[in-house]
């Protein structure tokens, strides 16, 4: 049977309708961005968050419907001096950007002050993506200069659907090679940062990277081969206590490759979508018993990093603790306890004789052995606490 050429054509504006109607038909889609992508990245294996947000719903204001904000967010002060530190770094043509990045990644001469800052603003996100990539072609077109582009529109193709990023800033050196800018308001103390800060920009950054990787890859033709991306991504932070500037290199090789690896294993977004019930969205205005059943019919996989990284993590935690789910204790816990995955087959399994289903040799199964083993120690050590302790006298502390 052969294929048809146009089924491909004809299935984006259905899953685009499809997610419309699954998000809200009157609510406008919210944005992915690279920390959600990064997110998304760390636990493939949730339907739920790919849905969410590959359907551009509004996981914030769901949350609050459900009745477990998630209390992300920054503080107004905290978002206007981000504001403001970004735009000093980026004055005068980006001239203190340039200089760390050249201080920080070299790239060819030093700049003598800003550099070129094409203009990238269009009507839509995809007319974005196109007038930063010509602008990317343009500065190809001028090696030997300095280029910066400041809040340019990436795509990243995620689970058959588009991801449009926006990174701080993007530097083309004068040898060609592409840079990614992170820009954060959290400060750099004689030369480090906070290790956890730095962590989350990395994996956050990685995800520009794979982006301005494919814009690379899209421009090869025109350009006569890819341009360079480096891996090494500029993070620029106060430096110690006060506004000014300061930057840092960032390698960021390993979490490319683990962001890659796990954005290609994510379920496909209109798999997901198509095994829903029709009546399913997941409109905030909605009545909370309608939106609790339409979240509870996408399955999940909760893990506790899920509460620093996602909005609905407060509600995946409590039906995790309700089933029993040994997820929420830990992936680590998790991998320990094999094929158990219950909290009631690991008590069954501690407490048996006979293991976790009655008649099992213990010996042939390492987890309930040890599992076994732990709940007798226990046992030994609550039952010496108990009755053997010798009385202190009035003297002993």
């Amino acid at each position: 049977m052969s294929e048809d050429p146009n089924g491909a054509a004809s299935a984006a504006p259905a899953l685009r309708q499809r997610l419309a109607r699954v998000r809200g038909v009157s609510v406008p889609p919210r944005p992915l961005d690279a920390r959600a992508l990064a997110a998304l990245a760390a636990n493939p294996g949730c339907h739920r968050r790919a849905l969410l947000d590959g359907a551009g719903v509004d996981k914030p204001r769901l949350a609050e419907a459900l009745g477990v904000p998630s209390g992300f967010g920054q503080s107004q002060f905290a978002f206007m001096r981000g504001h403001a530190f970004e735009a000093r770094v980026k004055a005068d043509g980006g001239a203190e950007l340039l200089r760390l990045a050249h201080a920080c990644l070299g790239g060819g001469p030093a700049p003598d002050g800003g550099g070129e800052v094409p203009h990238l603003a269009a009507p839509g996100q995809a007319e974005r993506v196109a007038r930063t990539e010509e602008a990317l072609r343009e500065a190809a077109g001028r090696r030997g200069r300095w280029t910066l582009l400041d809040h340019p529109m990436l795509a990243l193709e995620v689970a058959g659907s588009d991801a449009f990023l926006e990174p701080d800033a993007i530097v083309v050196h004068p040898d060609g090679g592409w840079s990614v800018v992170e820009i954060k308001s959290f400060p750099m103390l004689d030369g480090s940062a906070d290790a956890a800060k730095v962590g989350a920009a990395a994996r956050q950054a990685a995800v520009y990277v794979l982006a301005l990787e494919e814009a690379a890859a899209r421009l090869s033709e025109r350009l006569g081969g890819a341009p360079a991306v480096r891996h090494q991504v500029l993070l620029v932070c106060p430096k110690d206590f006060s506004n000014l500037p300061t930057g840092a290199a960032v390698d960021v090789r390993k979490q490319r490759a683990v962001t890659r690896r796990q954005l290609s294993r994510l379920t496909r977004v209109e798999e997901v979508a198509a095994a829903l019930p029709p009546d399913v969205c997941f409109d905030p205005d909605r009545p909370a018993a309608e939106l609790l059943h339409a979240v509870e019919s996408v399955p999940a996989s909760y893990a506790p990093e899920c509460l620093s990284a996602c909005e609905l993590a407060f509600h995946c935690r409590e039906r995790a603790r309700a089933a029993g789910d040994v997820t929420a204790l830990g992936r680590s816990v998790r991998g320990e306890l094999g094929g158990l995955t219950s909290v009631e087959e690991v008590l069954t399994a501690a407490a048996s004789p006979d293991g976790a289903g009655g008649g099992a040799d213990p010996g042939q199964d390492a987890t309930v052995a040890a599992l076994r083993r732990a709940a007798r120690l226990r046992g030994e050590a609550l039952a010496s606490a108990g009755s053997g302790a010798p009385e202190r006298g009035p003297g002993c502390r």
